[in-house]
């Protein structure tokens, strides 16, 4: 049974449930509202780091639901940021997720990166971890690590 009676949407919709699922299993919540708040935030600070080229080639991948919470508030000619370390990449997503969030934006990351290696093409996610700070790869998916 269609819910909005339009299939594209009906499929970005059931696309956009199973990210928020699987972000609420890798959170530990019950929350749609957290576990989007969490995948945007991390979403962001990472399009924001890997490049104009990078973000767009990831963005093309997602539901079109998320691609539009992606590409949402971007300024591509303040891109790509240049974080060196660590601390400074989960500053970025710290600064991205909700004002009320009480999150901690390290988890949100972490969290991210497991349901994109769920639900992105492997080959994409290998190119991403490299245009990351080296110290970021703490927060990928062990599965990824050993390519």
């Amino acid at each position: 049974m269609s819910t909005t009676g339009l299939e594209v949407f009906d499929t970005t919709l059931q696309e956009t449930n199973h990210w928020l699922k699987l972000m609420m299993g890798e959170l530990g919540t019950d929350s749609r509202r957290t576990a989007f708040g969490a995948l945007r935030g991390a979403l962001h600070a990472l399009r924001d780091r890997i490049g104009v080229d990078n973000a767009a080639h990831l963005g093309a991948q997602m539901p079109m639901l998320l691609r539009g919470a992606y590409y949402e508030g971007w300024h591509p000619a303040a891109t790509p940021t240049r974080e060196r370390h660590l601390d400074d990449f989960i500053d970025h997503v710290a600064a991205e997720l909700p004002g009320d969030s009480q999150l901690n934006p390290g988890d949100a990351a972490r969290a991210c990166f497991a349901v994109m290696s769920q639900c992105l093409d492997r080959g994409e996610m290998i190119k991403l971890r490299h245009v990351l700070p080296h110290e970021a790869l703490n927060l990928w998916p062990d599965s990824l690590l050993r390519q």
